[in-house]
């Protein structure tokens, strides 16, 4: 097999690879003979089938066999011979007179095989030093007023309801039992149909306008609730819809009194309220910290977007502004809005993700550096634990998920590589200043408010926190999820 190099510009290789036909011949023939003690061929013995009929049988499927073999081993040696390590996967290029009949004229020994290997290799860089960078670790420390609060929310959200005396009207706070069914334009829509369904008036659980038009109602009453679903509803084929909804109350119940005491921190698995104060205090913190860790990591990602200059692989830029236009397009779409609602134009919006798509290749290959030059591994415990995380977000699904990642590779990548970024994000924070800087909670998400209400949050390459992550909500299931084990 000769190789030989024609292109070498820039990232682009490209090689003219030539396998003689006599050893394409000698290939095929040894692969014939492998198979000739496998095979069973009406009116021959085991092992006795000659070459020549098996040539005419499985000939075709053999030299395909070949063939791929024979680009493999020249991609393999260029690779090896060169040192190279390749952005994206090497592209084969057969001369255009021979793409369709490449089988037939290796079979006929008319010529030898001639075809062309295109590459895009990675870039080759110097670690920088990162000595005089300094970042700041913004800290928050949870106030008693926050605390205070979540008991609160956690008190009443835990409250039991009970039946108000016969004939009582449904007042704002109260819990109705529903049934209903709902229709856009007369016809009933999926998951428009319930049974049973507790309802808090007031609680803002249903679409906008809904739970208004209950107050009042009674047990048994039958009430037409005409309403709309939200422009940016999950469901797109309900968004902005007109609907009307059949409803039928079969009960009335008052909320009972929300006590904070001992009794509600059993009811989450602690021994008494200030096992659960120190619990909700640690939720709260641990929400308060991972902000902090989400902004520590873009200001530390800023600073090593800002010590590298290197030429990007196209095909890898290419690709990531692919995706990321790809949902820029969808969160249009989803909301209903065009560039110029949004102040941009199509053409200028592309060039700005396209520069979010090199700064998330360069700095994805400088953490690959930095993670291969310091030996960072991830060991299977780790995936284990990130996969039975990942299984415990689908109850009732936990088979289903643990299957669909153990037979799918890339899938049970895409768990991997956060954990490898983290563990590099770690390794380079041991290398530059970490300043704590105590905040107020304002403080620690209002530039995450800002960028929100532009629409920039999309923007940061390494998917910076939104300002809406951490919601008291959030904290409270967190308060539950550790009490419960």
């Amino acid at each position: 097999m000769q190789v030989t190099e024609t292109t070498s510009e820039g990232l682009k290789r490209e090689f003219q690879v030539l396998l003689p036909a006599t050893e394409l011949e000698d290939r095929l023939n040894t692969e014939l003979s492998n198979i000739k003690g496998k095979v069973q061929i009406k009116g021959f013995r085991p092992g006795k089938v000659p070459v020549a009929h098996l040539r005419k049988v499985y000939g075709k499927s053999v030299m395909a066999d070949v063939l791929q073999n024979a680009v493999n081993e020249a991609n393999q040696q260029i690779v090896a011979d060169k040192g190279l390590k390749l952005a994206l996967e090497p592209q084969i290029e057969f001369p255009k007179d021979e793409e369709q009949n490449i089988i037939e004229r290796a079979l006929d020994a008319k010529g030898d095989l001639a075809f062309k290997v295109k590459l895009e290799v990675l870039p080759s860089f110097e670690l920088a030093d990162l000595s005089d960078v300094s970042i700041k670790k913004l800290v928050v420390t949870p106030s008693d007023e926050e605390i205070a609060e979540a008991l609160e929310r956690m008190a009443k959200d835990g409250r039991s309801f009970e039946d108000r005396e016969e004939g009582a009207e449904a007042q704002t706070g109260d819990q109705v039992v529903i049934d209903f069914i709902g229709r856009i334009d007369g016809v009933e829509f999926e998951g428009g149909k319930g049974e049973d369904v507790p309802l808090e008036l007031g609680s803002n659980t249903f679409i906008p306008g809904f739970e208004d038009q209950l107050v009042g109602a009674k047990v048994g009453d039958s009430r037409l609730v005409k309403t709309a679903f939200p422009e940016g509803y999950q469901a797109e084929q309900l968004a902005g819809k007109d609907a009307e909804f059949d409803v039928t109350v079969k009960a009335v119940k008052a909320p009972g009194e929300s006590k904070i005491d001992d009794e509600l921190a059993k009811r989450f698995g602690m021994d008494d309220l200030e096992k659960l104060k120190e619990a909700v205090s640690k939720a709260i913190g641990s929400d308060y910290e991972a902000q902090s860790r989400r902004k520590l990591k873009k200001e530390l990602l800023d600073a090593l977007d800002g010590k590298y200059a290197f030429e990007l692989p196209p095909s890898l830029v290419h690709q990531e502004f692919a995706a990321v236009w790809a949902q820029v397009e969808q969160d249009l779409k989803n909301r209903g809005k065009t560039f110029e609602e949004e102040g941009t134009s199509e053409e200028k919006a592309q060039g700005e993700y396209r520069k979010i798509a090199e700064r998330r290749v360069r700095l994805g290959l400088v953490l690959a550096q930095v993670g291969e030059t310091a030996d960072i591994r991830i060991s299977d415990d780790e995936v284990n634990q990130a996969l039975f995380a990942r299984i415990r977000q689908f109850p009732g699904q936990e088979k289903q998920v643990y299957d669909f990642y153990r037979n799918n590779p890339q899938a049970l990548a895409e768990l991997r590589a956060p954990l490898f970024e983290e563990k590099v994000v770690d390794h380079v924070l041991g290398q530059v200043q970490v300043v704590e800087e105590p905040v107020s909670k304002e403080t620690l998400f209002a530039e995450d408010d800002e960028a929100d209400a532009e629409g920039a949050s999309k923007a940061d390459a390494e998917g910076a926190s939104k300002a809406d992550e951490p919601k008291d909500a959030k904290k409270d299931e967190a308060v539950a999820e550790q009490a419960a084990g």
